[in-house]
């Protein structure tokens, strides 16, 4: 595996475990719909809310903001898989969109929980 792609999955198994720590049910990771990714779903134990969750690992973000990569079509794009995975299952919930940033190497990652951090935009399918 690339060096880059084991950082990502560093990252995205070092935001489970921070989830889970803060009481979240992680219900699927890279969960899929044709070309669509979410890293995480989860959800609060207990609540009646789905939480996507996105995931940007960075060994620095010094010359790069991670959230510069959360654009219009990333935001299109979590929106119409979270649609997807929730007609899939048939779920009545409602949806948080969340973001995570992981700065540094595993294990001592700075972790950046961002909840709520977009709104999905009215129009979502082209």
């Amino acid at each position: 595996m690339a060096q880059s792609g084991r950082l990502g999955k560093e990252g995205e198994q070092a935001a489970c475990d921070f989830l889970i720590s803060k009481g979240y049910v992680v219900r699927e990771t890279n969960w899929r719909l044709g070309h669509l990714e979410i890293d995480i779903i989860a959800q609060e134990t207990g609540a009646n809310r789905l939480h996507i969750v996105e995931v940007k690992t960075r060994t620095s973000t010094e010359l790069f903001d991670p959230m510069a990569a959360i654009n219009s079509r990333k935001i299109r794009n979590l929106v119409n898989a979270a649609n997807g995975y929730i007609s899939h299952y048939q779920l009545k919930m409602s949806v948080q969109y969340d973001v995570m940033i992981l700065e540094g190497k595993s294990p001592d990652f700075n972790i950046r929980f961002i909840p709520n951090a977009f709104q999905p935009p009215l129009r979502t399918i082209r």
